[in-house]
């Protein structure tokens, strides 16, 4: 480890080109008016003052720009994680603001330091084991839990709720009560973010969208007709420091922080890989954990709350142009002035637009495209996904985050207990060996069993591998040697190795020989600690399954 790794900016600075400088600058800018609306809806998503949004991008980025690896991904709230914020925090604080802010700036810390323990650890690979099936389904719904959230305020009822299909019911008996003047303005500004999207891309067409409202509520006499706007919102930049409550005074941060680390660097890390593919450069997955650690420092001491690397914002950054981080520190130098000096004209605000921006910004996580692949694919892995959709929907985004992480491992292990135990035949004309399943054409030789256990042999799936080969044995008109290919099997524990032993020892009890094949080192290792060569025969490099056979034969 030097400073060169730990320190990026210590990597591409020396490498800067002068005609980088006027790329960086505009895509800062962007970026900046991109954050401003967003971070505004996303604040209130999470029960927080809009300003805490804009203190979340200034901090956050500024900082990961020193620590980050990627030179185009943009750091600051998100929706899911707003959202996963705003729901748990909301039976911890009450009604109480200023706790309110202190648990989820508390959040943000116990955030920081899961990063900054993973990263000295060198755990960047675990969060390999939630796979993309678990996050299809999860952000999908993810997704449907924010919109519910945001649907009462385009309608102009108040809502209600505690789950998903609660809230949709309460809406439902609430539409007679709809505010039409601002119903339709916001299906104008869903029409005009929509539209936006397709003529502007990469353009600041939410910021545009604020614009005009400001200025419609402001010069119009809507505000009589319950338009709700976002009032007046703190001139000047955070107080910085620590946030006001500590781990003793809070039960339950411990795992909301673990819920928003893993949304945390799984969205940052694949929104990074997938930038740096576009431009041919590589991330270090682990640095990524000290950048997006730091990011959550300076967001818990910033009076903000937990931040990631979002895909959208990063493709706002990298669309704009921006060549290296420089982009995040003019995107933060431009949201301080724009705190110091034009929060009163956010005044007028209104919140139907914000709740609009939330819905447009929250349909990207509904991946109809994945899904269907996936169900073309593999209906089992489908079903999985279809497990986190629903159980963000019925438990809650925390919960939901948590079993799509239990539900990955579970099926990780599920697979492995499991594994495909393929049982052999000639390949005609050869010395060769292969799957008689999938190639019946193989030759079969009589009396002769030979399997292939096509995964490593560990204690969870002796059981299933054992009753596999015995029932083959069991149906094969008089067995006399069974072979075991292990060269599929780069790993080998103890209870596999007891697990031989027994099949041989039963085997032998039927006047069936057994023999080894294809062994690999560390398998030999283990094999032979055992004991097993003195009970079945050498076990060696050398001995494949056609020289196991013809020993057999002959």
């Amino acid at each position: 480890m030097n400073l060169r790794s730990i320190f990026p900016p210590a990597q591409w600075l020396p490498a800067y080109e002068a005609k980088w400088l006027p790329k960086d600058l505009v895509a800062g800018i962007t970026l900046a008016a991109y954050a401003v609306p967003v971070s505004l809806a996303y604040a209130t998503l999470a029960g927080m003052p809009p300003q805490n949004g804009i203190y979340c991008y200034l901090m956050a980025g500024l900082v990961y720009a020193l620590f980050g690896t990627s030179r185009q991904l943009a750091i600051g709230p998100t929706s899911a994680i707003s959202m996963l914020v705003g729901v748990t925090v909301a039976g911890m604080a009450g009604a109480d603001q200023a706790r309110w802010i202190g648990i989820a700036g508390l959040t943000a810390l116990v955030v920081a330091g899961m990063c900054m323990i993973s990263w000295a650890l060198r755990l960047s690979t675990l969060i390999s084991f939630i796979s993309e099936t678990i996050l299809v389904g999860f952000k999908a719904g993810a997704a449907l839990s924010i919109a519910m959230t945001q649907l009462p305020k385009m309608f102009g009822v108040p809502g209600g709720g505690e789950h998903f299909f609660q809230k949709v019911w309460v809406l439902i008996t609430q539409l007679p009560s709809t505010n039409i003047v601002v119903f339709i303005f916001g299906v104008c500004a869903l029409a005009f973010l929509l539209i936006g999207e397709k003529l502007l891309p990469g353009r600041p067409v939410a910021l545009m969208l604020v614009i005009a409202s400001i200025v419609i509520v402001s010069t119009t006499s809507l505000l009589q007709y319950g338009i709700k706007v976002v009032g007046e919102i703190p001139q000047g930049l955070p107080p910085l420091g620590p946030p006001s409550l500590r781990l003793r005074d809070v039960d339950g941060v411990i795992p909301l922080a673990f819920a928003c680390f893993l949304l945390a660097y799984i969205e940052g890390i694949s929104a990074a890989r997938a930038i740096a593919e576009r431009h041919d450069r590589t991330i270090d997955a682990r640095q990524e954990l000290l950048g997006l650690g730091a990011a959550n420092l300076a967001a818990a001491f910033g009076q903000g709350y937990p931040v990631a690397g979002g895909l959208s914002q990063s493709a706002v950054n990298d669309k704009a142009g921006a060549k290296t981080p420089l982009a995040l520190v003019v995107a933060s130098g431009s949201l301080a002035l724009c705190l110091l000096f034009l929060t009163g004209l956010l005044r007028n605000l209104p919140s139907v637009v914000l709740a609009a921006i939330v819905l447009i910004a929250v349909k990207g996580l509904i991946n109809i495209t994945a899904l269907k692949n996936i169900y073309r694919v593999s209906r089992y892995e489908f079903r999985i996904s279809m497990v986190a959709l629903v159980g963000v929907l019925l438990l809650g985004i925390l919960k939901g985050v948590l079993l799509a992480a239990i539900a990955s491992i579970l099926m990780l292990l599920a697979r492995a207990s499991r594994p495909h135990v393929a049982f052999l035949g000639r390949i005609p004309g050869t010395k060769r060996f292969s799957d008689m399943e999938r190639n019946p054409d193989n030759e079969s030789l009589p009396g002769v069993v030979i399997f292939r256990v096509e995964a490593a042999l560990l204690y969870f799936n002796t059981d299933y591998v054992s009753k596999m080969v015995s029932e083959k044995v069991k149906s094969t008109p008089a067995p006399t040697a069974v072979i075991c290919d292990l060269s599929n099997s780069p790993v080998v524990d103890m209870a596999a190795a007891r697990m031989l032993s027994k099949l041989h020892d039963d085997f032998r009890k039927q006047g069936v020989i057994m023999r080894l094949a294809e062994t690999r080192s560390v398998v030999r290792d283990m094999l032979r600690a055992e004991g097993l060569e003195n009970r079945i025969g050498p076990i060696n490099r050398h001995t494949s399954v056609n020289d196991a056979v013809e020993a057999l034969l002959s």
